[in-house]
């Protein structure tokens, strides 16, 4: 088809790649297209682009170091080493770049036939509104926007009443989806991982293959917004061709993630099991990374993605410099200058292609390959405590599951939960993981229980469990999912943020050893509560106030009685502590004791 596509994950911060945009970028391809992909936000996207276009009209290679000056002049006007550049400005050139940030300021920028753009978390909200009403600049006359993925699944009627916009809602699982003649299923192809070789932005867990073995579950929570992403409970998908399909193309992955959100109620989950055996994930499983310059130079011979891999190559060299010293720094640095090969802007596939066996003598003898390194597979949605048997914890345990993710979100399920861990260690998985729904129709005191129990069986069985408190918010409701400003029937401000703050204190998790758990979350139930009323500077800084400004918290807050008690709580548990609030306060008691809260903890650390 030959149509020019513009991929879009808008600029919020994710662990994971964009699954359905490398979906597509492998579909578009199939079809002849000409892809790109671009993480950020429309006007960082249209100075790159509008970049590339002024420097191609300068055709001067020479200037490839000043091509990030030449985009942020293009996108804010701020350009102050272009005053430097040797013989660089002339009248001509000047009406140039002028006119460049001329173009940008109109919209007048470079034309595609498509543009998708993906979409996540619906707290997300204003960066991806924002992605997706500015992309109509990018539409050639007759072009398309698409808009999938999470947030817009969830509320598809917000994001077209935004941005004027009918999302896809749910999965591209059936043919056609995009291209009434194209018989292909986009749920159903390999990702193309040389999209994330285009931009800057790293995901911590992009050394890894991204798959599902199910689609859907059986369960309708309440809570959960599978049955509207999922709606169909898919009990079989083959894995092993994509994967083979990724080697083939970009190299084998370290780690596995298996994106199922049931795969226990799976009737062929021992043909599953027996599949990721076969892909190399059995139990104390290991492998040999690929070689990232073999990979590179293959694609650019095959002439894939020339774009990402020229990019990736010119990493590559850079990482290799910072090894040189001496006279070879310098050979080496005057040979990429000769042809070009410093920037991505001014190389060429064809030089770095003609420097291949200059270069590889280089890099075999600086980068030291690893032997080898441990897989694991993750079932990242967790599995359903409910479902586990003897027989599919022992399968589970003939892979190199790291680690096992069960999920705690009711407290009145935890004999349930107890078997299940308890049946896990049995079989000798000792690392495991699990989310603590709160914020819902819990109570406070049944995150503490749940917790506590998650210690008490780590040293009982001798494993590890990481506990995740997830904080509940409903993504599909108008009035809370462009916020987190939710509260559950029994929750308040404070008691969130309190156990936000402990939770920052111990980087977001929950692991062993009942003295740090008593010390983050308390000994007992009462003094959890204390915890959860007491001034997060004092929470953060647990230590270096305890005998000091904590003590004296905590004589004034128990000194309170009767109404004045109940007067200061209920203050508390709104969270805002300007001097407004505390002039209300009907008694000078209450009033000393709320001077605590506005304790800052930044300016308590200068």
């Amino acid at each position: 088809m030959n149509r020019k596509v513009l991929l879009i994950e808008p600029p919020y911060k994710n662990k994971y790649p964009p699954i359905g945009l490398m979906k597509l970028a492998t579909y578009f391809k199939l079809c002849g297209d000409n892809v790109r992909f671009f993480k950020g936000s429309s006007k960082d996207i249209a100075a790159e682009l509008l970049a590339e276009e002024f420097f191609a009209l300068l055709n001067d290679r020479s200037l490839g170091r000043y091509f990030n000056d030449f985009m942020e002049y293009i996108k804010s006007g701020k350009g102050a080493n272009l005053a430097a550049i040797p013989d660089f400005w002339n009248f001509q050139r000047e009406n140039m770049l002028m006119d460049y940030r001329e173009k940008l300021r109109l919209h007048d920028l470079p034309k595609f036939d498509i543009v998708a753009i993906t979409t996540l978390f619906t707290f997300c909200w204003q960066d991806t509104i924002e992605v997706i009403s500015e992309a109509k600049h990018f539409l050639a006359p007759s072009g398309r926007i698409l808009v999938g993925g999470i947030a817009a699944s969830l509320v598809p009627d917000e994001v077209y009443r935004e941005t004027g916009v009918r999302p896809i809602i749910g999965l591209l699982d059936k043919p056609g989806m995009i291209d009434r003649d194209r018989p292909e299923i986009i749920d159903d192809m390999p990702l193309d991982y040389s999209i994330l070789d285009e931009i800057d932005y790293e995901y911590p867990a992009s050394n890894a293959y991204f798959a599902a073995t199910t689609r859907g579950c059986i369960r309708h929570c309440s809570f959960c917004s599978v049955p509207t992403l999922e709606p169909e409970y898919k009990d079989f998908i083959g894995i092993s061709a994509k994967l083979d399909y990724i080697d083939q193309h970009f190299g084998a992955k370290r780690d596995l993630f298996l994106m199922d959100n049931n795969v226990l109620a799976s009737s062929k989950f021992d043909e599953i099991i027996d599949e990721i055996k076969a892909c190399g994930f059995a139990r104390h499983s290991r492998y040999t990374p690929p070689n990232e310059y073999d990979v590179a130079i293959r694609n650019l011979q095959e002439n894939f993605n020339t774009r990402a891999y020229i990019k990736k190559i010119i990493k590559i060299y850079d990482s290799v410099a910072e090894k040189l010293e001496g006279q070879e720094a310098g050979e080496f640095y005057i040979y990429r200058e000769k042809n070009f090969l410093l920037y991505p802007q001014t190389a060429s596939a064809e030089a770095i292609l003609r420097s291949d066996t200059y270069f590889r003598e280089i890099y075999s003898r600086v980068i030291k390959p690893i032997k080898y390194r441990t897989r694991s597979i993750d079932f990242n949605q967790g599995i359903d405590a409910r479902l586990i048997n003897e027989h599919n914890m022992s399968r589970l345990a003939e892979i190199n599951i790291h680690p096992l993710r069960i999920a705690f979100d009711h407290y009145e399920q935890r004999d349930i939960y107890i078997n299940a861990v308890k049946t896990a260690a049995r079989y000798g998985i000792k690392d495991l993981s699990d989310y603590l729904l709160y914020n819902f129709t819990d109570k406070p005191e049944e995150l503490y229980y749940r917790l506590k129990i998650n210690v008490e069986l780590c040293e009982e069985l001798d494993v590890d469990i990481y506990s995740f408190p997830m904080k509940y918010h409903p993504v599909s409701d108008p009035e809370y999912f462009r916020n987190r400003n939710y509260l559950g029937a029994h929750w308040n401000k404070k008691y969130i943020r309190a156990v936000q703050a402990v939770m920052n204190s111990t980087k977001g998790k929950i692991g062993r050893g009942l003295h740090f758990f008593e010390e983050a979350f308390g000994h007992n139930l009462d003094e959890f509560f204390e915890i959860l009323y007491m001034p997060e500077t004092f929470i953060v800084y647990r230590m270096k106030y305890r005998e000091s400004l904590t003590r004296e918290w905590h004589d004034k807050f128990y000194s309170l009685s009767g109404s004045k008690l109940e007067e200061a709580k209920s203050i508390i548990e709104g969270n805002v502590f300007t001097e407004k609030v505390l002039n209300r306060a009907s008694c000078d008691e209450v009033r000393d004791l709320l001077k605590y809260y506005r304790i800052d903890r930044y300016v308590s650390e200068r």
